[in-house]
């Protein structure tokens, strides 16, 4: 025999998580879990108990996932699909329960047999050595893998191909110099992607006290500014890695959300799980350095933006009033961190102003949406007929919080902190002029971004706000 016909007849096993696909079941399949019972929380310790494939087999008995949107790696895939029509058995080797490991076999329909965990046999590292070589014996396979779980495969086969490694699997592949195909590395810009950098925009809502109560100089009150910035941004992003986690099936639905680092495969879960940690150590660190009452309202905020993704998102309504509740947290949140106040007035325009901007995020999705009438958008508690309905309340609340504004600069409290109270008027129009163009881009399919990140990018909208603002500066002189 020959060596092509001898390779050719040597069965080649495949690594499924991190390997044939750049993510991990066993973390996808538990959120998967929880965002669907999240009482099942209180289970995962006692399974874990009794080993990791007790617990994979309890997540895999309570949920499905859909092999189709699973992040391939499309170089091991075609490697695969190119052995497979040279007439090479392949195999899917892996520690991923049976119910998951099958699903994805019959989806890529290259695999000729499945070896995965069932029974109570976690089938990773020795022990999957050890059914590799009972069916095919010592030598008698080649096998893709990534991690330092497969380095006892590496070895026991005729051939290793080392798949995106880890630290120990990337030695490993050095010292034996083995063939490696190597995955895309993330960038710098991948990491902002994950914290979500450009939503940190929204937090320069903590200022809104500060510049209400005209005290531009004070050093102390900026310090303390800068570092409630600091620590609402960490909390946020936190907060936005573990929502991520919780969506990745639907993000990788959708047409851009499926680009997310964690969607992608670009960056792994656990790589999530050790960012998180990090940042919410800076954000309670942070916020420890001011008063007591802004750890109380950062502490708040992270559990209504925690039962927000976990719940409250997919719930009709209740979703952009917790939205519009949020953006007025931060009101608070810079109040309490340089002691300064919060009006009535402010609270109840910012309720209005921005449940408006959180309906022209449903609307804009709904009008996306190719769905037909009687379905809900994926993860939402709408349908494509509220079309109208949602634009309409849009609209009045962007109204309201202009008549709200126009009270308050007719109120004695603007007569008596503003010595030309009139130049304060334009602030009403300036405010229409804000939602409603927003509202406009949105039914001409032009509005692509989070509103109130588009405002604060968007020339037109800060051209507007510096006149706001000299006209504020100009009504106190």
């Amino acid at each position: 025999m020959d060596a092509r016909s001898e390779r050719n007849a040597t069965p080649l096993a495949v690594d499924l998580d991190g390997t044939l696909i750049a993510t991990d079941l066993l973390w996808e399949g538990l959120f998967l879990l929880l965002r669907k019972h999240p009482l099942c929380i209180v289970m995962v310790p006692f399974w874990l108990v009794h080993g990791p494939a007790r617990l994979k087999h309890e997540i895999a008995a309570r949920v499905d996932l859909d092999p189709s949107t699973l992040p391939y790696r499309e170089t091991v895939v075609e490697r695969l699909r190119q052995e497979k029509a040279q007439g090479r058995r392949i195999v899917l080797a892996t520690g991923t329960p049976r119910k998951f490991a099958e699903a994805i076999a019959a989806y890529l329909g290259v695999f000729d047999a499945v070896l995965a965990t069932e029974r109570g046999e976690n089938l990773t590292s020795d022990r999957k050595r050890d059914a590799l070589v009972k069916t095919y014996g010592d030598a008698g396979f080649d096998y893709f893998g990534n991690s330092r779980h497969d380095l006892t495969v590496f070895d026991a086969a005729r051939e290793a191909i080392v798949v995106a490694p880890d630290r120990q699997a990337a030695r490993w592949q050095r010292q034996h110099q083995a063939e490696l195909i190597e995955a895309s590395r993330p960038s710098p810009r991948t990491i902002l992607k994950m914290l979500r950098a450009h939503q940190w925009l929204k937090n320069s809502l903590l200022a809104v006290p500060v510049i209400l109560s005209h005290e531009y100089f004070n050093v102390s009150m900026l310090t303390d500014l800068v570092l409630a910035f600091v620590a609402f941004s960490c909390a946020a992003s936190a907060v936005y890695i573990v929502n991520d986690f919780f969506d990745l099936s639907l993000d990788r639905a959708h047409p851009t959300k499926r680009k997310r680092p964690f969607a992608s495969g670009l960056l792994s879960m656990p790589f999530g799980f050790a960012s998180v940690a990090v940042l919410l150590v800076v954000s309670f660190g942070t916020a420890l350095l001011l008063p007591i009452e802004f750890l109380g309202v950062l502490a708040g905020y992270l559990v209504l933006t925690t039962a927000y993704s976990l719940s409250v998102k997919r719930m009709l309504l209740l979703d952009v009033l917790m939205l519009a509740g949020l953006y007025t947290t931060r009101l608070l949140a810079g109040a309490t961190a340089t002691g300064t106040t919060v009006s009535f007035w402010l609270l109840a325009f910012s309720i209005f102003f921005f449940l408006s901007l959180a309906l022209v995020k449903r609307y804009v999705e709904l009008r996306t949406s190719c769905l037909p009438a009687g379905e809900r958008i994926a993860g939402r508690g709408y349908r494509t007929e509220d079309q109208d309905i949602v634009a309409q309340a849009g609209m009045a609340a962007a109204f309201s919080s202009a008549l709200v504004l126009a009270l308050y600069i007719d109120s004695d409290s603007v007569q008596r902190m503003y010595p030309h109270p009139w130049l304060v008027w334009p602030l009403a129009p300036i405010v229409l002029y804000l939602t409603m163009r927003v509202w406009i881009l949105a039914r001409r399919d032009e509005m692509h971004d989070d509103p109130v990140v588009f405002i604060i990018r968007d020339w037109r909208s800060q051209v507007m706000v510096v006149i706001g603002a000299v006209l504020l500066l100009a009504a106190g002189v």
